[in-house]
């Protein structure tokens, strides 16, 4: 089994990761399956920092592509041009992308086109806003994939909403979150940490990186200030890329505590992330990562492609608004969350899902899933596991009654489908003793909480 595994972008690299392990224990354990590693961008590309592959304990790419821009059409042809002749010189069987770039549908369109399989981790997710490039990408990279992993429940039934084939869907759970269990142990403080007069858990953590914010100047310095303004004195570390640190200097914004620096390499940052009061960011896989650890989070957007970041209370969604960021940043950078127990990831179940699709002998080989992580129907015919969940309430008072509707969701493995069922009730005022009883058990909230 020939696998090539694409990467459009630095953080592509930690979801590759993970997959890169569980192949090469299988190539040790005998078995007959290879990947090569394909980046599309040049060599040079300066946010490859030379400790990254060591950092994530993988090879470097095997092939650079070359490809450079800004315009995604002319992107997205010089890619798919390049990636054309990388297969003809290097067949594969089985083309895996991961996430929603433009040269993850550059090479699974390619891929397709010439009769190959196309595997796409972290499917699923989406804005439901066609006006973003992402989601043109992501909604036809799934479109005409053959395995779609995902990473939660939500992106399950959006796939099974657009009529995706269910016997494509995997739950597999959210790579990314691997590669930090792998490196946790191995975070690195880095050695300009102390002379900065940083201290662990008392500085806040600001990253920016999307470019239509930047261009907001007005936006952007409003953001800043209130980010500033209500750190009170506290240092806000802010590791930027270049390109960013323009924008960030160009708007004059002076203060003792914002401390801009360079890009950090992988556990140097992973180190910032876990040892913040607090985070501040426009990045979907930092918020993802504070959650697993634990760790506040203000993203500037309006949506988040894994809404478990949001609903179970580790990461807050303020979009571009000031006023807003403004009413959050009180209380998220004061400690940690109660999120920290939530599992966002599955890890050997993951892997052992990844790799038995491509190599189904593996079962034999590579760990199987142990009751902490629930077997599969589609590999365990007899286990028809299934799951119950609530996963929001909502209280009102109309007319002198309450008002309760309650979402439980029920999901049925093997068919990889979730079911939403909603109930309405009407209760009056002499059952306030029942529904303070439900509160306390945490059966019932004022606030949608993923559960």
């Amino acid at each position: 089994m020939r696998i090539t595994i694409v990467s459009g972008a630095r953080p592509n690299f930690m979801k590759i990761a993970p997959i890169c392990r569980a192949i090469d224990a299988a190539r040790e354990a005998g078995k007959n399956i290879s990947y090569r590693i394909v980046y599309t961008g040049p060599q040079d590309d300066t946010s490859l920092d030379a400790s990254l592959f060591s950092d994530l304990s993988m090879r470097k790419p095997d092939a650079y592509l070359g490809v450079t821009g800004h315009n995604h059409s002319q992107v997205a042809a010089s890619i798919m041009l390049a990636f054309e002749r990388e297969l003809d010189g290097h067949p594969a069987q089985v083309v895996l992308v991961v996430d929603d770039m433009t040269a993850t549908m550059s090479c699974s369109i390619v891929a397709k086109k010439r009769g190959l399989k196309v595997a796409h981790v972290i499917a699923g997710t989406r804005s439901f806003d066609m006006n973003m490039p992402r989601e043109v990408n992501r909604t036809i990279v799934d479109a005409i994939s053959d395995y779609l992993f995902t990473a939660g429940m939500v992106a399950n039934r959006n796939l099974n909403q657009e009529g995706m084939i269910p016997e494509y869907i995997h739950y597999v759970g959210n790579i990314l979150i691997d590669t930090i269990r792998f490196n946790r142990h191995r975070l690195v403080q880095p050695m300009w940490f102390s002379s900065l007069g940083l201290r662990k858990g008392n500085y806040l953590l600001l990253t920016l990186n999307r470019r239509d914010l930047l261009e907001k100047k007005a936006v952007l310095h409003s953001l800043l200030q209130t980010v500033i303004e209500k750190a009170g004195g506290m240092p806000i570390v802010a590791p930027l890329h270049p390109y960013v640190q323009k924008a960030v200097k160009s708007l004059e914004v002076n203060a003792p505590n914002l401390h801009i620096l360079p890009p950090q390499s992988y556990l140097h940052f992973g180190f910032l992330i876990n040892q913040a009061r607090g985070i501040v960011t426009d990045s979907g896989n930092i918020a993802e990562e504070a959650t697993f650890l634990d760790v506040p989070c203000i993203t500037l957007n309006t949506y988040a492609e894994h809404p478990e970041t949001w609903r179970i209370g580790t990461n807050e969604l303020v979009g571009e608004n000031s006023f807003a960021l403004s009413a959050s940043l009180p209380a998220r950078p004061l400690g940690r969350t109660n999120g920290g127990t939530h599992r966002t990831d599955t890890t050997e179940r993951q892997q052992f899902i990844i790799l038995h699709k491509f190599y189904p002998k593996l079962a034999n080989v590579y760990p199987k899933p142990t009751d902490a992580y629930p077997k599969l129907g589609s590999f365990y015919p007899k286990a028809w596991d299934r799951t119950f969940s609530i996963r929001c309430a909502t209280l009102s008072f109309i007319s002198g009654n309450f008002s309760i509707r309650i979402l439980y969701v029920f999901y049925l493995y093997p068919a990889n489908k979730t079911y939403d069922f909603h109930v309405h009730l009407t209760i009056s005022p002499v059952s306030l003793v029942y529904i303070c009883f439900l509160i306390n058990l945490n059966l019932l909230t004022l606030r949608p909480n993923y559960l």
